[in-house]
C-alpha cells in the first residue's frame, strides 16, 4: 500500500514537472537579429520572453567592433533560420530542441556569445 502510495506521487511529480518544460519550450517570443556575422555567425537578443534560467547572456561585448549587447545568443541551428531575415529585423520564435540533420556552415571566424538556443523561427 505504501509503495502505490509513493508511486502515485512520484509519477505526479515527473508528469508536472514534464509539463511545466513543454510549456516552456512552446512560449513564443520575439527577438531582434543583432548581428548576421559570416558564416551564419548569428547573434540575437531576447526582446520579449522568458528562454531560461541561464539561457542568454546578460551582458556580452562583440570584440570586433566593440559594441555592448544585452540578453543574446548564439543561433545553434543556422540551416534552419530563414534566410528572408536581415540583420536588424525582429521575428518570433520559440525554442525548438527536435533532432535535426547535421548542417554544414564554413568555418569562418565571427564572434558570438558563449550560450547558443536552438530555435524555431514562428509568424
Amino acid at each position: 500500500m505504501r509503495f502505490l502510495f509513493l508511486l502515485s506521487i512520484l509519477s505526479t511529480l515527473v508528469l508536472s514537472n514534464s509539463d511545466c518544460q513543454s510549456k516552456k519550450a512552446t512560449e513564443k517570443m520575439k527577438g531582434k537579429l543583432e548581428i548576421a556575422g559570416i558564416c551564419s555567425n548569428y547573434t540575437i537578443r531576447v526582446l520579449e520572453g522568458n528562454p531560461g534560467t541561464n539561457a542568454v547572456e546578460e551582458n556580452w561585448t562583440d570584440e570586433t567592433t566593440g559594441k555592448k549587447y544585452a540578453d543574446v545568443f548564439r543561433l545553434e541551428n543556422p540551416c534552419d533560420f530563414p534566410a528572408t531575415i536581415k540583420q536588424g529585423d525582429e521575428f518570433y520564435f520559440v525554442i525548438d530542441s527536435t533532432s535535426r540533420p547535421p548542417c554544414t556552415v564554413c568555418l569562418a571566424y565571427y564572434p558570438t556569445p558563449a550560450k547558443k538556443l536552438p530555435i524555431k523561427v514562428i509568424p
